[in-house]
């Protein structure tokens, strides 16, 4: 005897993922999946790379099909369902289907309707050449495309934007990517987003960040791509990539409460309607660092909280709330991998934290050992308690596990100085004995306890002015190599034989340090400290610098 009828709105990740919790729970329910597409479980992530070649075979794209998931779990999934109208006081949906519009009757309905591609204001998007990357069709339509295509432009410089140009450009194509933020991977810190987009450019991969286009017009069959500043690029294809927008309408329009079209639920998945829930990309989220309302569309949270929304719809069945989701999430670019979790400065600052970055460049393995690389890596953290706010990384190796090592620490609540007691696995292949998530402890240590005193790169115009002295404590033969021009050169093994010459320069002013990375600035800290003057190390040296510089470097800097 049938106990329940659930019916579940879109599939893929947070459809298919309740979906599946629910039969495990309740062997009895009416389980009825709504997918408006053809397929409705496929591996979404995994477009790019069908794109670039790297998954030869579609069918490796669809994780489940209705049938398998029929047999499997006794779902009743209709793909080519669109739902169209919601009556919650009715408990019934609206569906059109190829035979007509039909009405279903629901006990409980979870919308799990994704995302479909923003479209901005920009004139021509309706050419042919334009195409999006949101589903399998999608994915098929462009590599038709590039048989007979040279170059490319894509339109938006995110994490699925930058995944399909370095596809294009494994397949030999001519790609431009445009971004209108200031710099590609907006949430990504500046000075780690210029390394991102110098490995673009090592590619091949033409970067314009800081416009936007304007128009898209046509040229004998060509597309061309026209930028705010004037600009032309022709293109054979265009791919449109510059965010998605919930599809919530139809829900909003029938009562369910949206902020920005992202559909508000409770620690459980509940919308404001009786009987209707809601997960996945077309919900706003509550940050895990900021508290603060985020649209986070990622998949990894999108499966969790089809589990854990699941869980509170089984009677009798501890349910554990919905964690806020850390927005973790990686990138391969290149020979680069980029990775990001928690909140990074913007909202920090639009959360009013308090807070202290930390920047790092430790060998991603011993670096007396064969093949090792070094390791970009930034991480924020209250400026009092310590806590872990956020922390992104670029890299050749080992980027992955420890971004993934420092979500597991922001999620226990563990402060910066408890990184150092990790007991991470140590050989040479592999690892120092200090891991750099060690490293990022015994930094945040000193500066919570004041050992260290850091100075950041938005202080730049501070250190460089007749306010501070300011020191730069490499060799003169890395001194040479680009500087700052109003640093004066003492070497470091020099300095505690001229700690009094310092101090006639500083003449009561303080001394701003720095060094190619950090470590050798903070040395001197430390001896200018123990002779009583007050100082402080940029964080993160020179490599800092030249990144959050950019190409301003050959402006600012001297050689």
């Amino acid at each position: 005897m049938i106990q329940h009828r659930f019916v579940i709105v879109g599939g893929v990740a947070g459809g298919m993922s309740i979906a599946a919790r629910l039969r495990r729970l309740n062997e009895m329910a009416s389980i009825t999946i709504f997918e408006r597409g053809e397929h409705v479980s496929i591996a979404s992530c995994g477009l790019p790379y069908f794109i670039s070649g790297e998954i030869t075979s579609k069918r490796a794209l669809l994780v489940q099909t209705p049938e398998s998931l029929a047999r499997s779990l006794n779902l009743d999934v209709r793909t080519n369902h669109n739902v169209i109208g919601l009556d919650w006081g009715a408990h019934q949906v609206l569906v059109a289907t190829a035979n007509g519009r039909e009405t279903f009757e629901y006990d409980t309905l979870i919308l799990a309707p994704g995302a479909l591609p923003s479209r901005p204001p920009i004139a021509g998007l309706d050419h042919p050449s334009v195409h999006t990357l949101r589903t399998v069709e999608d994915a098929t339509t462009i590599v038709d495309r590039v048989e007979n295509a040279k170059r490319a432009v894509v339109l938006g410089g995110g994490f699925i934007g930058l995944e399909v140009a370095e596809a294009l450009n494994h397949r030999g194509l001519k790609v431009t990517v445009i971004e209108a933020a200031p710099h590609i991977l907006p949430g990504l810190e500046t000075e780690l987003a210029f390394l991102a987009t110098e490995e673009l450019r090592r590619l091949g991969i033409d970067v314009h960040d800081g416009i936007a286009a304007s128009s898209i017009t046509d040229l004998k069959g060509q597309a061309v791509v026209t930028l705010a500043d004037g600009q032309t690029h022709k293109a054979d294809l265009v791919i449109l990539s510059v965010g998605t927008t919930p599809d919530t309408k139809i829900f909003e329009a029938a009562g369910v409460n949206c902020e920005r079209g992202f559909m508000i639920v409770d620690a459980h998945g509940r919308t404001n309607l009786t009987d209707v829930y809601a997960i996945g990309d077309a919900v706003m989220s509550t940050h895990g660092v900021t508290g603060k309302p985020a649209a986070i569309q990622l998949a990894g949270p999108a499966n969790r909280a089809g589990r854990l929304v699941a869980d509170a719809l089984a009677p009798g069945f501890p349910a554990r709330a919905l964690p806020g989701p850390l927005g973790s999430a990686i990138i391969r670019i290149g020979e680069l991998t980029i990775a990001t979790t928690g909140a990074n400065r913007a909202q920090l600052t639009q959360a009013g934290r308090r807070y202290t970055t930390i920047h790092t460049h430790p060998a991603d393995h011993a670096d007396y050992f064969p093949g090792g690389d070094q390791l970009h890596m930034i991480t924020h953290i209250d400026a009092e308690s310590g806590e872990i706010l956020g922390a992104q990384a670029v890299g050749k190796g080992g980027v992955d596990k420890r971004i993934d090592v420092l979500a597991t620490a922001i999620r226990a609540k563990l402060d910066a100085p408890s990184l150092i007691d990790l007991d991470l696995c140590y050989s040479p292949p592999y690892n120092s004995a200090k891991d750099p998530v060690n490293v990022i402890g015994l930094v945040a240590d000193n500066v919570l306890t004041g050992t260290t005193k850091l100075w950041q790169p938005e202080q730049l115009d501070w250190a460089r002015s007749d306010q501070v002295l300011l020191v730069d404590v490499r060799s003169p033969q890395e001194y040479g190599t680009g500087r700052l021009p109003e640093a004066i050169n003492l070497p470091l093994p020099e300095l505690r034989d001229r700690l009094d010459e310092i101090a006639d320069r500083a003449a009561g002013r303080p001394i701003a340090l720095i060094c190619e990375s950090g470590r050798r600035s903070y040395l001197a800290h430390r001896i200018l400290a123990a002779a009583g003057l007050e100082s402080c190390t940029f964080s993160g040296g020179m490599l800092t610098l030249r990144a959050w510089l950019g190409l301003n470097a050959q402006k600012i800097l001297e050689y």
